[in-house]
């Protein structure tokens, strides 16, 4: 299914965690993160949550955190390790030696641990919806019997493919690549272009139609092209996976036209960009009347593809990854409509076997579970069906889980706790020495008009136009793509929604949007290890506050510093900022592309530059806010360990993750955050004080000596 998203995905400014990966659905079919096990230390009840740093002053009275004796998970720690030498391990070592991912996980984390609370919660609200029975279109009738339809098994087995029938025969009917480019402009079928309607990068009140490149079977162009054993494998079962779900379709000679999709996606990736210049914010801003697109790419019928999108009318586009827009084309009108149709064929039962019978879906995961990821499992279908419902239906389900799990006054606590590390960064914006004042007065002006959203949406999607059948999964998912792009299209006219999130406020995540100038933290992130109110104030800060510095840090980092107050995209830089600025983020890079995730396979520093700023900077303005919160009294000590030492100590704990190659293989190639690992171990020797904290000394692995540590804000 197209990937209707609030900015093209091609700017990856935006959530502060990496998706995680573990049986997540394949390129063409994206789907939120996968369920983690249950904290062996209990949940905590978000309703008792209050939002604020210090607790009490008085820690005999103060209520016990849910973690350790003062918010630390003192066990987790190995002691065997120098922290100069690996803080990652010294802080969680011992954690990293004993865990077990968990067999139907590819990773394991603590956002994974909230993300299973989380489930667990939104499972009873629609459960509940579900038994209910409620009346026609009301949220609660439309989330039960979309989980109902998810979960009836049984009908699907006896369904066959005949709910995807009407489809499939459009397909094999498709006698002309306009026929083949109208099925790529429908949802559901996939397409070698993505089209999106986010706000103009250059123009925020309004919107625009920004086509790109889509992704296409592996999750990113280098699993195709890379030399490399391991990848040459996985092309291997690639290739025997599309013949597998041919052949379950019923489409003979599955093998050959397998080979035939498998040399034409190659050939798409061989003129698909590179995911760091994807990221690139002027590199991709290419506005074209539609004439300059059909002179630029004329060997696709682009006609054909937008009428069925609605957009046939509209004479102004932005085109993404330019040439590559323009190689796909040519691509496309030499390429023979029947590897097309078999393209088309292929991708359509791959995305839409979780709604067929068993042996599709366990085909899917076969490959993309266990060959792509190494899970040896797959999730319980509830958690998928969950998944489903988020994915159709999220902000119905939102509204319902905020009433019950957040309250209303944790929303005004949370902005407070913004506005002491807005402070933070204000100061540190005043102090910097590398930048003139008139770009100083410019940063200021930008951080004075972020908007903070906190929790959950001011006004919530009406979803009552969708019609949601409990007896018709297939006809469910389809209408709930429809209502989805309908939704999109009906504003392309109207100005921007500013109050809309493009998060639900049960994902365990948040982002800065930069055509907003917005931070946005769900509500389901405010809980421990992120946040708990009965902690000691340095945990806290070392972790909600260092994510909530990394949101700010987005706006700043080297795309999000191109969009001014207002969101629009404009050089508000001297000239000679901009060049100090290049040259201390060039370092970083190098740093982070020095470390090696898998044998062979490096970080892509370039491409990870963004969120490796993103925790640099919101590490210093936590670290700032946790000392002004004191008011220049000492830290208090507490089972040996100084504030400074529980900050950084929280920080890395909250960022502690355990992956299986394959799922490491894939954050490295084709995500924009780094590992865990490198997250830690990265911004960390950066930072003087950290050095004090724990006696860092030359010789020490992570040493940096002082003139070559990056300092940016």
């Amino acid at each position: 299914m197209r990937l209707v998203s609030w900015i093209p995905a091609l700017l990856v400014l935006v959530a502060c965690a990496a998706k995680p990966v573990a049986d997540k659905s394949a390129p063409l079919d994206p789907h939120p993160a996968s369920a983690a096990a249950p904290s062996a230390s209990g949940e905590a009840d978000a309703r008792g949550v209050a939002l604020t740093l210090g607790g009490r002053s008085d820690a005999a009275l103060r209520p016990r955190p849910a973690i350790g004796n003062f918010g630390l998970d003192l066990g987790a720690r190995n002691g065997q390790v120098r922290p100069g030498d690996d803080f990652f391990a010294y802080a969680n070592g011992g954690w990293y030696e004993s865990f077990t991912i968990p067999a139907d996980k590819s990773s394991f984390g603590p956002f994974d641990l909230l993300d299973e609370r989380s489930k667990q919660r939104v499972r009873g609200i629609i459960e509940h919806a579900a038994a209910a029975h409620a009346a026609a279109g009301t949220p609660e009738q439309q989330i039960g019997d979309y989980y109902a339809a998810y979960m009836d098994q049984a009908a699907m087995e006896a369904n066959g493919l005949t709910p995807a029938q009407d489809d499939l025969q459009r397909i094999a009917t498709a006698r002309t690549r306009a026929d083949i480019a109208r099925l790529f402009g429908e949802p559901g079928f996939a397409s070698l272009f993505d089209v999106q309607l986010p706000p103009d990068f250059k123009n925020p009140d309004r919107y625009c139609v920004f086509i790109s490149e889509a992704t296409l079977g592996l999750p990113d162009r280098d699993y195709y092209l890379k030399d490399d054993p391991t990848l040459q494998e996985l092309r291997s079962k690639y290739v025997a996976y599309i013949a597998q779900m041919l052949t379950l379709g019923g489409v003979p000679e599955a093998s050959a036209k397998a080979d035939d999709i498998m040399a034409f996606e190659t050939e798409a990736a061989k003129v698909q960009w590179p995911i760091e210049k994807r990221r690139d914010v002027d590199a991709i801003y290419n506005p074209r009347s539609k004439r300059q697109l059909l002179a630029y790419a004329s060997g696709f019928p682009w006609q054909a593809f937008l009428d069925p999108q609605q957009l046939g009318a509209r004479q102004q586009v932005v085109l993404g990854e330019l040439t590559a827009i323009r190689d796909l084309s040519a691509l496309y009108g030499r390429t023979s409509v029947a590897t097309l149709r078999d393209f088309l064929t292929f991708h359509y039962l791959s995305t839409h076997a979780p709604y067929l019978p068993k042996r599709f879906d366990e085909a899917r995961f076969a490959f993309y579970g266990q060959a792509m990821r190494g899970q040896p499992a797959q999730r319980e279908r509830w958690t998928r069906g969950v998944e489903a419902v988020d994915d159709a239906l999220g902000e119905a389900v939102g509204r319902l889980y905020v009433a019950q799990y957040f309250p209303a006054e944790s929303k005004a606590k949370m902005q407070q706790l913004v506005a002491d590390l807005e402070a933070a960064l204000s100061e540190r914006i005043d102090a910097l020495d590398w930048m003139t004042p008139q770009t100083k007065v410019r940063a200021h002006e930008k951080l004075a008009a972020f908007t903070p959203k906190i929790g959950y949406p001011e006004k919530w999607k009406d979803y009552s136009a969708l019609i949601v059948r409990r007896d018709d999964l297939f006809g469910n998912v389809r209408r709930a793509a429809d209502w989805q792009w309908n939704y999109q299209v009906q504003r392309l006219d109207q100005p921007v929604d500013r109050g809309e999130w493009q998060m639900t406020p049960q994902e365990i995540n948040a982002y800065y949007n930069p055509s907003n100038n917005e931070i946005v933290f769900p509500a389901a992130i405010l809980q421990p290890p992120f946040f708990d109110p009965n902690a000691d104030a340095a945990v806290n800060f070392g972790a909600i506050g260092a994510v909530i510095g990394h949101e700010m840090g987005h706006g700043f980092d080297d795309q999000g510093r191109k969009f001014g107050p207002d969101g629009a995209m404009r050089d508000w830089w001297t000239p000679a900022d901009a060049e100090v600025f290049n040259a201390r983020t060039a370092r970083l890079i190098k740093q982070f592309s020095a470390f090696e995730a898998l044998p062979g396979l490096k970080v892509n520093g370039a491409n990870t530059v963004g969120e490796n700023i993103g925790d640099l900077g919101g590490l210093n303005v936590a670290y700032e806010a946790y000392h002004l919160s004191l008011r220049g009294k000492p830290a208090p000590v507490i089972d040996g360990l100084t504030g400074d030492q529980r900050f950084f100590l929280s920080y890395a704990q909250v960022w502690r993750q355990k992956y299986r190659d394959g799922a490491l293989r894939e954050l490295v190639m084709s995500d924009e955050h780094s590992p865990s690992q490198f997250r830690v171990n990265g911004p960390l020797p950066n930072i003087d004080a950290w050095y004090a904290a724990f006696d860092v000394q030359p010789g020490d692995k992570l040493y940096i000596a002082p003139a070559d540590r990056v300092r940016i804000w």
